[in-house]
């Protein structure tokens, strides 16, 4: 679990699928899904909200309550995708799967085995994400076409841009260089052989290497003009120097382990549907491509998208798309979104005009919030 003292855990159920088959060919026994339902009597459907990257089952926008209540209607799943502390991951379980062999595939598999498997879901009204959520949102319209009637994705995009992936080798390269990274990594390794070591894992966390990814992290969040309009000030615990905002981001990234975070990283870096492994509609099993192929798992950048396989996986999406890019965000800009439309079949585009950046679409601005809010109850009422 997170490695944060003030973890909220209110109403967060888990449900353990007996075997689970990665696609990089592991095969884990009782890996663990954690998610919280709102409003589970309702009768006008399901809708699932995956977590984010660094986000948590109860610091996910739900639009379940006013006055942001867009989905109140409905029954909200809301899901901890896999690797990030709630749900199995390299925190929480042996032998999970490394940095780079983790894939959406993966996250969307077993939601959807929580679903069927658990739930007793056989549809999805929608499937609503942001940023890492919105990822698996799209995913989830490219292999379970027939399940999932609408997919909105908030401030992401149906694959990772190069530019997006050069961002993130910023604080991870920052990570991962620390030098109590490597010690941090070699004491685990020792653990894991069964060999004696000294102090609790728990109490040597690399915090030298988790505070600098946070501090190269930090400018990414939102845009140049909210930090020329000082907007920082207005945050809970009113930050009145940047200094001071960064350090707040600092203490809060030593609340996640740093193997969580590296291979959710990663994960997102790998995104795209048009490399999809396909697990086949309402099958739970990795497919024997994707056992076979999973050698090439751990090929992260320099390898040239396949324009044509992603043209071609948002034309077989059958779902209507909502997609809800901010127009600062730095890494999931609004054109990356208008070249999507042009292939889908049934998107809608509607543009979050803010200068809160990508954080725009994770609750912190009340007016965004609001926009998204309206945008989504009529999206939902649309036949």
């Amino acid at each position: 679990m997170t490695n944060n003292p003030n973890y909220d855990a209110t109403g967060v159920e888990s449900y353990s699928i007996p075997d689970f088959h990665f696609t990089n060919g592991t095969t884990l026994h009782d890996v663990r899904v954690a998610y919280r339902s709102f409003n589970a009597a309702s009768t006008a459907g399901v809708v699932l909200i995956p977590t984010c990257y660094s986000g948590l089952i109860n610091t996910t926008l739900t639009f379940t309550t006013a006055p942001h209540a867009a989905l109140a209607a409905y029954h909200v799943v809301v899901v901890a995708m896999l690797g990030n502390g709630e749900s199995a991951s390299p925190s929480t379980k042996p032998f999970f799967p490394e940095p780079g062999e983790l894939r959406y595939e993966d996250a969307v598999r077993a939601q959807h085995a929580l679903l069927t498997g658990h739930l007793g879901v056989t549809q999805l009204e929608a499937v609503v994400g942001f940023s890492m959520g919105g990822q698996q949102a799209y995913h989830w319209g490219v292999m379970y076409p027939g399940f999932v009637r609408r997919v909105v994705a908030i401030c992401s995009s149906a694959r990772t841009s190069l530019h997006n992936y050069a961002f993130l080798e910023g604080p991870v390269a920052a990570l991962t260089s620390s030098i109590d990274y490597v010690a941090w990594k070699a004491m685990k390794a020792k653990v894991a052989a069964g060999e004696p070591v000294g102090p609790h894992l728990k109490e040597v966390l690399p915090k030298t290497g988790l505070r600098a990814f946070a501090r190269a992290y930090a400018a990414w969040l939102t845009s140049t003009a909210w930090f020329r309009a000082r907007l920082f000030t207005t945050l809970p615990g009113g930050p009145a120097s940047v200094e001071e905002w960064m350090r707040a981001r600092e203490e809060g990234s030593l609340g996640w382990d740093a193997d969580d975070l590296l291979v959710l990283a990663r994960m997102w870096q790998m995104g795209d549907v048009g490399a999809v492994m396909h697990a086949g509609e309402g099958n739970p099993e990795a497919s024997a491509k994707a056992e076979a192929d999973a050698t090439e798992l751990t090929q992260l950048g320099g390898r040239v998208p396949d324009d044509d396989a992603f043209a071609a996986a948002l034309a077989a999406i059958q779902a209507k798309v909502l997609l809800m890019p901010c127009r600062t965000d730095q890494y999931f800009p609004p054109e990356d979104s208008e070249v999507e439309m042009k292939f889908l079949r049934r998107g809608t585009l509607a543009v979050i005009e803010s200068v809160w950046g990508h954080v725009a679409g994770g609750g912190l601005n009340p007016a965004d919030t609001a926009f998204m809010n309206d945008r989504i109850a009529e999206f939902m009422k649309e036949p």
